[in-house]
């Protein structure tokens, strides 16, 4: 990815390097749980008090340039 993203942040010690936002335990993945779960930026910033908005929208946009980058692949299952 080319852009920066100043609230995020891997580490291979915190969450198995999972992106997170820096200076805390909390992964992209767990704000984009809390999205898709009917939560609002502000209900998570509510919940958790020491995040700021600004680091939760860029957690969104980060999933979004992941996606942007990703190739996919259609699989069947065997049953």
């Amino acid at each position: 990815m080319k852009k920066q993203f100043e609230h995020i942040t891997t580490d291979s010690e915190i969450l198995g390097g999972k992106p997170i936002i820096k200076g805390t335990r909390i992964s992209v993945e767990l704000i984009l749980e809390w999205i898709a779960n009917g939560s609002s930026v502000e209900e998570i910033v509510q919940e958790f008090p020491h995040l700021k908005m600004e680091a939760v929208r860029e957690a969104v946009l980060f999933a979004a340039a992941l996606s942007n980058n990703a190739t996919f692949i259609d699989i069947e299952l065997a049953a």
